[in-house]
């Protein structure tokens, strides 16, 4: 089996981070047959993080793999085989024909069923510490194949950065000039939405409201629920250093169904956008809210300006791009 050079022999734990992700456009096309709907996104990493530690334990420690889950939400996430990260794990042992003991330990750093990809940062940490751990030496394209097969934030999670997907949101095209640092203030909810279920509510809305148009005027044959433009305006706006540019070209399909589903956002936008925000929208499914902002002072402003009004859980001020998944020496830190 293949060592990684730059792993030492005899390394029996390994720790790396991943970041949260933010959907910066995210269009939705219609159900297709296999259950998945096509997208057309535009990623971007911000620095909220995931740590998944990977250690080897002697067989005879317990009757099953550990997977030890702290931070906040811990108590939300499953620690069984179905946890994305120990998906992760068992993926590459399998490709490493290998039969180690592997104890897992994920440090939440990004809100969990909050639509920033918290378990798909997990399951890209796990790669990558799995990957330096068994001494496979992947290299990131690979990594990304493998990402993709757990689900379809993972790859992005892996990669960081600003970049294009398509397909189930899996295919990436980084986009190189997209750098310019980008304040982003972060209202996460009370409770959670699961995505599989904001997608159907997206659905049944598009339903309704393509029967209702056509109910009022049966000679036009157009879809009753408005939807996100292409991405090429926004595209170009990135590759500038105008903040104000950029926030007024975001958009999100799914927000509607996110709204639908948890209408307290509501007013959490309102308040977000009367205080100021360049503008103001559900993240991905949602039901974390984010807020784009012109620098720090200005997102500090606004989420004081949120705090105050008692419309959101916890409000963090996040900045991106940064990078994707990658080790740390030291495992309390990124």
């Amino acid at each position: 089996m293949p060592r990684d050079a730059s792993t030492p022999a005899g390394a029996r734990a390994v720790t790396a981070v991943a970041p949260a992700k933010i959907n910066l456009h995210l269009g939705v096309g219609d159900v297709r047959g296999d259950g998945y709907h096509d997208l057309l996104t535009v990623y971007r990493a911000v620095d909220l993080w995931e740590r998944v530690t990977v250690a080897l334990v002697d067989a005879d420690a317990a009757d099953d793999d550990e997977v030890i889950v702290t931070g906040s939400g811990a108590p939300q996430v499953p620690t069984d085989r179905t946890n994305l990260a120990a998906r992760a794990v068992d993926l590459l042992r399998k490709e490493a024909g290998s039969d180690a003991r592997i104890a897992i330990r994920i440090h939440k750093g990004i809100p969990v069923a909050g639509g920033m990809a918290g378990g798909s940062a997990d399951a890209a940490a796990a790669l990558v510490a799995t990957d330096r751990l068994l001494g496979l030496g992947l290299g990131r394209a690979a990594l990304e194949e493998r990402a993709a097969r757990l689900g379809s934030d993972v790859p992005f999670c892996i990669r960081g950065g600003t970049a294009l997907g398509t397909g189930r949101g899996e295919k990436l095209a980084t986009l190189l000039r997209a750098r310019a640092e980008q304040h982003v203030v972060v209202a996460l909810a009370d409770g959670g939405l699961s995505t599989p279920t904001v997608f159907a509510e997206l659905d049944r809305l598009r339903a309704e409201g393509d029967r209702l148009r056509a109910e009022r005027d049966p000679a036009d044959p157009g879809r009753g629920l408005p939807r996100a433009a292409g991405v090429d305006p926004l595209v170009a706006a990135l590759a500038g250093d105008d903040p104000a540019a950029v926030a007024g070209l975001l958009a999100n399909d799914m927000e509607a169904a996110a709204l639908s589903l948890m209408p307290a956002l509501r007013r959490t936008l309102r308040v977000g956008r009367e205080a100021g925000a360049l503008h103001g929208m559900v993240s991905g499914s949602g039901p974390t809210c984010l807020f784009f902002c012109t620098d720090r002072d200005h997102a500090i402003a606004i989420a004081a300006e949120i705090s105050e009004h008692g419309v959101a859980r916890e409000v963090r001020v996040t900045r991106g791009p940064v990078g994707g998944a990658h080790i740390v020496d030291d495992p309390t830190g990124k």
